[in-house]
């Protein structure tokens, strides 16, 4: 290959840089054509977290929270522009530097996309077209801009931009670099939005919108009147789906069409049964208010919602199969892989939990798992919410472990007693006199009995409840406050109904739930 000394480092960095988004967007575009997940830049970030210590996958939870997800893929693709620069950088030298730095590049991508779950020998053909597109588009953007002396007219040597003495085999020309790598952009771009719009989620959209959900068998009461303070800036009592906290280990949102859709229960049963989702949807159905949390809430923290869920009873699919006595957890696995243990004794003992099909009136979106979830009230979502769940193993805690297990959270983890203010916020100004103070408790499962309120470590106020349909939802809360000019505390703890005041002593989330009462500064003026 010909040397390329008179290139300067900047036009090297950015041939670079262009011939990576072209094997990123051929890359996609060949994803689209064979299945999402094997596009490698997904993959390579399943992989960071799949690798990661739990500590850091708490920190940027806490961090970013729901925004964790395009944190990361953001921060790969930051890395893989540095390493393309780099490599187009080498490539001024020598070409074939350029296509081996590529091909490492391949080769990581190659590793993350074949180890992911239920990958197969096509899933690396997204990886090996993008870096072939890769090297061409690099080699071609370099040779545009160095042009050889026979390329290079009389004219051409006193254009500006154009780098030339006599004795020197070749020359550099800025316009020549500018426009091969304007074109590379825009090769990049098309493949990758090609990509995207094969990549079935229009597909499983409209699937999705032409669900008829039937009406339940048993529909759940409706809601008790005050069970809506309407107090402004108070979470409603329903969490509208587009509100909803969305935690999860899924950087693509799964696209699982509910026509080649199967729920597998098997292991410890005597009757191993699959159900497709036409199935599901012709088996009696019942409605719930439920709440879910996730464990990596922070006390006070927005990881917490309400909704009404439709769907059938776990036990009864349970009792179907012939669940064995010596089962004790339910492994259930999602479409991409995740798994989640559930203790049995908690499914079993009567209360709503549902392989759930809808979520507030209509199919589940698809980021909350359509076409078919779980829903367990109680449990903490890592243990017991797995979405996209087309597999549920039953076995023993002694004999599988989950995803979550070996990376040091709790393999059983009922969700505690918690209380949050929400009105005011933290930080607020507010002026003087009668104000309300208010926010919400949960206690899943066992419901809450009363909140307390006090300002300053003053005495504890009790607050004013909401009403509740049941056990399995939070509680809304409020109290009136006279406030006095200046700066003030304020602090809430919640009490279940077996009896147990949330305790002061804080805790992290790890390994199986904050704790501590929420406490905030405001001022008054």
């Amino acid at each position: 290959m010909r040397s390329n000394q008179v290139t300067p480092v900047w036009a090297g960095a950015l041939a670079g840089i262009v011939a990576g988004a072209v094997a990123l967007g051929v890359a996609q575009l060949g994803a689209g054509l064979v299945r999402a997940s094997s596009f490698p830049v997904l993959a390579v970030g399943d992989w960071v977290v799949d690798l990661s210590p739990a500590p850091l996958k708490e920190f940027a939870i806490r961090t970013f929270g729901e925004n964790d997800k395009n944190v990361l893929i953001g921060g790969v693709l930051v890395v893989l522009t540095l390493i393309a620069a780099g490599i187009g950088v080498v490539a001024r030298r020598r070409r074939a530097y350029g296509t081996a730095g590529l091909a490492l590049f391949g080769v990581v991508g190659l590793v993350a996309v074949l180890t992911r779950p239920g990958a197969t020998a096509a899933d690396a053909l997204p990886t090996l077209a993008g870096v072939a597109a890769g090297a061409l588009a690099l080699s071609w953007i370099l040779r545009r801009a160095t042009p050889s002396v026979r390329e290079v007219s009389a004219g051409d040597v006193e254009r500006p931009g154009v780098m030339w003495a006599p004795g020197m085999p070749y020359a550099f020309d800025r316009r020549r670099l500018l426009t091969g790598a304007a074109g590379g952009v825009v090769a990049a771009g098309a493949a990758a939005v090609v990509g995207r719009s094969l990549s079935g989620a229009r597909a499983v959209d409209a699937a999705r919108v032409n669900v008829a959900i039937p009406a339940p068998a048993v529909p759940a009461p409706p809601l008790p009147a005050g069970v809506d303070l309407r107090i402004r800036g108070l979470s409603p009592f329903v969490t509208p789906n587009a509100d909803f906290y969305r935690v999860d280990t899924a950087l693509i949102v799964p696209q699982v069409d509910p026509r080649a859709w199967t729920l597998r229960v098997h292991g410890l049963v005597d009757r191993p049964i699959e159900i497709t989702y036409e199935e599901l949807l012709r088996r009696p159905l019942m409605e719930a208010d439920i709440t879910l949390a996730c464990v990596s809430n922070e006390v006070g923290g927005p990881l917490v919602g309400n909704a009404r869920w439709l769907g059938v009873r776990m036990a009864d699919v349970l009792r179907e199969a012939g669940l064995r006595p010596e089962a004790d957890m339910l492994l259930s696995t999602s479409s991409d892989g995740f798994t989640c243990g559930t203790p049995v004794d908690v499914v079993m003992d009567g209360r709503d939990a549902l392989f759930a099909v809808a979520m507030n009136g209509e199919p589940l979106p698809v980021a909350h798992g359509f076409p078919v979830r779980q829903v367990v009230p109680g449990l903490y979502g890592y243990v017991s919410a797995t979405k996209w769940v087309v597999d549920v193993k039953a076995t023993r805690f002694d004999t599988d472990e989950a995803y979550w297990t070996p990376r040091g959270w709790s393999a059983r983890a009922p969700i505690k007693t918690e209380s949050r203010i929400d009105v005011p916020a933290e930080g607020a100004t507010v002026p003087a006199g009668r104000t309300t103070i208010a926010g919400v408790a949960w206690a899943q499962h066992k419901g809450v009995d009363a909140v307390e309120v006090r300002v300053d470590r003053g005495a504890w106020r009790e607050a004013r409840l909401a009403q509740v349909p049941g056990p399995d939802t939070w509680r809304q809360w409020a109290l009136d406050w006279d406030a006095t000019p200046g700066d003030h505390t304020l602090e809430v703890r919640a009490t279940d109904a077996a009896g147990y005041t949330q305790t002061e002593q804080r805790a992290p989330v790890m390994p199986d739930g904050a704790t501590g009462w929420h406490t905030i500064d405001v001022h008054v003026t």
